[in-house]
């Protein structure tokens, strides 16, 4: 599986002390420099299965960049350019140029919900938990959602 992260939904990993959960659920992700450079700090020594690749060139989608990070913008070119089966991405302006880019978007919520399905956690609620109590933004209902859907999978 061919998979592009951008900083935000590692960085959350990071914080909440389960960056474990991307291998074992994505076995190896590729980031753009501008990801790498901007998770230096968290992840100072990079993991095998986190392996840096530059895209060749920036997407061609004219106006698209607004608000974009860098680390956005060549996560979603790298995306693009490899085809890539899924992108790791949190923030909407990004996830919507993904989408309508035709990538399959995953973020950290999504990985968290694959992590349980796959029986890499036995609930989602401790680290559900710990990502209120970082900068991550996760409105009650969302999280109720969230609660639901993994208990949904357990059946």
């Amino acid at each position: 599986m061919r998979v592009v992260s951008n900083s935000s939904p590692l960085i959350a990993l990071v914080r909440i002390q389960r960056l474990d959960l991307v291998p074992a659920v994505l076995e190896t992700v590729l980031i753009p420099p501008a990801v790498a450079r901007e998770i230096r700090l968290s992840i100072p020594d990079l993991p095998d299965w986190l392996q840096v690749r530059a895209p060749s060139g920036s997407p061609s989608m004219r106006g698209a960049r607004g608000r974009l990070g860098d680390g956005e913008w060549e996560a979603i070119g790298l995306g693009i350019e490899i085809d890539a089966d899924a992108i790791l991405i949190d923030d909407r302006p990004a996830r919507r140029l993904a989408e309508a880019s035709r990538l399959n978007v995953i973020g950290t919520l999504g990985l968290l919900l694959e992590a349980k399905r796959l029986g890499h956690l036995r609930e989602i609620r401790a680290e559900l938990d710990k990502l209120r109590e970082t900068s991550f933004f996760l409105s009650q209902p969302l999280y109720d959602e969230l609660l639901r859907m993994a208990d949904a999978r357990e059946n």
